[in-house]
């Protein structure tokens, strides 16, 4: 799992159809406390939005996080309480 914080949207035109319907978020990834140069775009499965910590998943845990059999690395799966 990783820890970061959602910085944008990310709006496709044309995407596979299993994703219809999914949001597409980009993700500044911490480690030790700190940004690291290392962005991720995450499919959102709880709602998250723009400024809010966020765990990820990666690798086909994420694939299983969003529920159905489509092309996802990274899936958003939790929303951190300060």
């Amino acid at each position: 799992m990783l820890l970061g914080i959602v910085t944008g949207n990310i709006v496709s035109t044309r995407k596979n159809e299993a994703m219809v319907g999914f949001k597409l978020l980009e993700v500044h990834v911490m480690e030790n406390g700190g940004f690291v140069e290392r962005y991720l775009i995450a499919v959102d499965t709880v709602g998250a939005g723009i400024g809010e910590k966020v765990l990820v998943t990666a690798g086909s845990a994420a694939r299983v996080a969003a529920g159905r059999e489509c092309p996802v690395d990274a899936a958003i799966v939790g929303i951190v309480d300060n």
